[in-house]
């Protein structure tokens, strides 16, 4: 199963970091935020990846490229251009990294790489949240459910897409991103980590399409879309201070998505 990550956007939000580089690339411990989702998921078996760039994108496109040197000891004889390698540490990954413009909207993102995707039931999440989330489970749980997008629904306040879960029921009836106040009454917020089938992209109209809202809510109304609640950690790394939080988690030795 491939994992498809949207990691193109501006992050406004954190132009402390955002401006120098993208989002993804913004380190916690010494390694991008994208790193650590990628690890999240390699922890589940998943090891192949698709990469929605955007901003910045060839940073990302460095860093891996660069990858296997930077993790490995080894010996350069540049008489004869050649290279012996004596220990490497790489990740056993598959990285297909796909520019897919700098002004598209999440949906049109995720509509560019249908071809990598191809006929499979996939993985797709932000590139800037972490969270100790049962990825095994969550696909095992979006299968039994029939629907064509399973996500992952946390419970927090404020910023993010809400919608009405009933206590025992896993179909969302009503989606609504971002609400004002308080929101809807036993709100669930999108944590991202969707499980997705491929016809979820017939929902997705072009380049303008933002997935958390007319996909999302279109597959809501027919019954399509499914959640998997998540009481454990969960944690998006939308300002300076989400950052310094992450931070500090790691440096204590506490980081709770660390199950590697």
């Amino acid at each position: 199963m491939k994992a498809v990550i949207l990691a193109g956007g501006f992050g406004t939000r954190i132009s402390e970091e955002s401006g120098v580089r993208p989002k993804p690339m913004v380190e916690i411990g010494g390694k991008p935020i994208l790193w650590h989702i990628m690890k999240i998921y390699s922890n589940h078996g998943i090891n192949d990846f698709v990469i929605c760039c955007g901003y910045k994108g060839h940073m990302i496109k460095e860093y891996f490229a660069n990858y296997f040197l930077h993790n490995s000891d080894f010996t350069m004889d540049l008489q004869n251009n050649k290279m012996e390698i004596h220990k490497q540490n790489a990740e056993p990954w598959k990285i297909t990294m796909v520019d897919t413009g700098e002004n598209v909207m999440t949906g049109g993102r995720i509509k560019r790489v249908a071809e990598h995707i191809k006929d499979e039931t996939f993985c797709l999440t932000y590139g800037d949240g972490v969270s100790d989330v049962d990825i095994t489970a969550a696909i095992n749980f979006h299968k039994s459910q029939k629907a064509l997008t399973t996500l992952t629904a946390v419970q927090q306040p404020g910023r993010f897409g809400a919608f009405t879960l009933a206590k025992d029921n896993a179909k969302i009836t009503h989606f609504r991103e971002k609400p004002k106040g308080d929101g809807v009454d036993n709100a669930w917020i999108n944590g991202g980590f969707f499980v997705v089938e491929p016809k979820a992209l017939d929902f997705i109209d072009g380049d303008d399409s933002i997935w958390e809202r007319t996909p999302l809510e279109e597959m809501a109304n027919r019954g399509k879309l499914s959640a998997f609640k998540h009481s454990g950690f969960w944690q998006p790394m939308d300002t300076l201070r989400d950052k310094n939080v992450l931070e500090e988690m790691w440096n204590a030795g506490n980081a709770p998505w660390k199950k590697w």
